[in-house]
């Protein structure tokens, strides 16, 4: 008992008649007949009553018919899955972020990857977010969750994610609510060694003709929560840094309206946006 054998049966116990059958399934009548005898000596039983006027199922028939239709349905879930898994996306995929993106943006774009394409494995490294783009730039990872700045290189593509606002914190115990408090002689402000907060909060300052009193900068925007907790100054941060910092109950919030926002998103050489998994995690990222 084969497949094919079960169809032309399952075929011809709804048509009832060899010839429409013979001709759909495309065997001749002969041909159907003895598919019919063979799986007739397999069951060791009569499936078709037949005489010169009509054909009709017998009761084994009847019972053949229904383990027929659930072989042939099972049959075909699993051609369409393996047809599936042929063509689903597999490899693996390279992803650079900082540690605060890795909690704060990257599980959804995960979770709903994975969902779509279970078969591709991510590698994650972390790090400083000054340094997404060179990983990418010098080929150390395929993706990274990196900022738009004025001076993006041409050779990488970017799909934003969303805005990224700063805000300054000060130190909880020296009672700092509103900018007008600050003396920015006299404050001191801890300013980040490079990348985007840095230029950004410089352009500040300068549109404000402030010069900044810096006690010290430091690398990474989670020392700067650091040492602002610490008491040290006072200084700008992304907000999603605060909001995953565990030193955020320390330090308050000081509201400054007109600093740019960030413009977060996922960065990848140009040439390399329209690869299979590098496309799918970028339309993931879209959606």
């Amino acid at each position: 008992m084969d497949f094919r054998s079960l169809q032309l049966f399952s075929h011809l116990a709804n048509s009832l008649h060899f010839g429409e059958t013979a001709q759909a399934m495309y065997v001749s009548p002969s041909t159907l007949s003895r598919v019919i005898q063979r799986l007739e000596d397999e069951c060791g039983c009569i499936l078709f009553k037949r005489d010169n006027r009509k054909v009709a199922l017998t009761h084994s028939g009847h019972k053949l018919l229904a383990f027929s239709t659930r072989a042939l349905k099972d049959w075909q879930q699993l051609k369409d899955e393996l047809r599936d898994d042929s063509e689903a996306l597999q490899g693996e995929l390279s992803l650079f972020c900082s540690v605060t993106a890795s909690q704060s943006h990257l599980p959804a774009l995960l979770r709903r990857f994975r969902q779509h394409h279970p078969g591709v494995d991510i590698r994650l490294l972390t790090g400083d977010p000054s340094l997404a783009i060179d990983k990418v730039k010098k080929q150390e990872c395929d993706l990274s969750i990196a900022i738009h700045t004025p001076d993006f290189p041409t050779d990488l593509h970017f799909t934003p994610l969303e805005p990224v606002p700063l805000v300054l914190i000060a130190p909880r115990d020296w009672r700092l609510t509103q900018l007008d408090q600050i003396d920015w002689t006299q404050h001191p402000v801890i300013m980040p060694e490079h990348g985007p907060t840095r230029r950004t909060v410089y352009h500040w300052f300068a549109e404000h003709s402030v010069r900044p009193n810096v006690y010290a900068s430091v690398g990474g925007n989670e020392a700067i929560v650091s040492m602002v907790a610490l008491e040290c100054g006072i200084g700008f941060v992304p907000k999603v840094v605060l909001d995953h910092s565990s030193m955020a109950s320390a330090v308050t919030q000081i509201r400054v309206d007109d600093i740019e926002p960030y413009a977060l998103g996922i960065c990848c050489q140009q040439r390399s946006k329209n690869e299979p998994m590098l496309h799918a995690f970028l339309q993931v990222a879209l959606s």
